[in-house]
């Protein structure tokens, strides 16, 4: 039976052939391959709308737009890394009590986040950077408005993938192939 919001793919089944289940990892997201950033894009976006609905989180902790902020999607993953490990079968009884007092510490972090980025409920715009003596300015956008949440992940989500998949098969453009010269040691 499947409980409201309840997550229906955190459990990692046991399959036999493969061995026993990895132990959740943190996540760089800088070093995914395209396969394995839209498979982690999918799960934190699962994940964050459970976490959202559980704890009846407002916008100014989780806002609609938080996959578009790279300070949000780190706190938000470090935090789910945390509670797969605090709620793995193997690990000990106490763990999610320390999940949820670092939870209690997260959510503030997330509200300064969130409120540095500027993005709410009904708007959105790119998080403000300050710009250093010598560095060039870079363009300010204005806020837009949220229509469609979901849309807009999965647009965001299908671009960071292409642009993954464009990198990674640049990749080996720029490796250097030539055979090396031997040098003569003095």
């Amino acid at each position: 039976m499947q409980l409201l919001n309840e997550p229906d793919d955190f459990e990692r089944p046991l399959d036999l052939e493969a061995g026993p289940p990895e132990p959740p990892r943190p996540i760089n997201w800088d070093l995914l391959s395209a396969d394995d950033l839209e498979a982690e894009w999918l799960a934190l976006n699962t994940w964050v709308d459970w976490l959202r609905h559980t704890y009846g989180l407002p916008a100014s902790v989780i806002p609609p737009l938080w996959h578009r902020h790279p300070e949000l999607v780190w706190e938000l993953s470090a935090l789910h890394s945390h509670w797969l490990a605090a709620y793995d079968p193997d690990q000990h009884a106490s763990a999610p009590i320390g999940w949820h007092r670092d939870f209690a510490d997260a959510r503030q972090r997330l509200r300064d986040w969130t409120a540095t980025a500027g993005t709410r409920l009904d708007k959105d715009r790119p998080t403000r950077q300050t710009i250093w003596p010598g560095e060039s300015l870079t363009p300010t956008t204005e806020s837009v408005t949220i229509t469609d949440r979901d849309e807009d992940f999965v647009q965001f989500v299908l671009t960071e993938v292409q642009a993954r998949r464009e990198a990674e098969e640049a990749f080996p453009a720029t490796l250097d192939t030539r055979e090396p010269t031997s040098r003569t040691v003095p």
